[in-house]
């Protein structure tokens, strides 16, 4: 599972690297950002998929692999 996030949707809200402190993180000005090479480690499955579906501007996402 690997997620991405687009910072020109991002607004700052902070729920991503609330809900998946493991997936994402924040920048200087509070944005979030995708630690990482945006790979879901094990066990923040459950987080990252509770930071997608409640991201406001919906800058989050699955990205399909393979």
């Amino acid at each position: 599972m690997r997620v991405r996030l687009d910072p020109g949707l991002c607004q700052g809200h902070g729920r991503c690297y609330e809900l998946a402190p493991d997936v994402f993180g924040e920048d200087d000005e509070g944005y979030g950002t995708v630690l990482g090479d945006g790979v879901v480690p094990p066990g923040a499955e459950q987080g990252a998929k509770r930071a997608v579906a409640n991201c406001p501007e919906r800058a989050i996402a699955f990205e399909a692999e393979g």
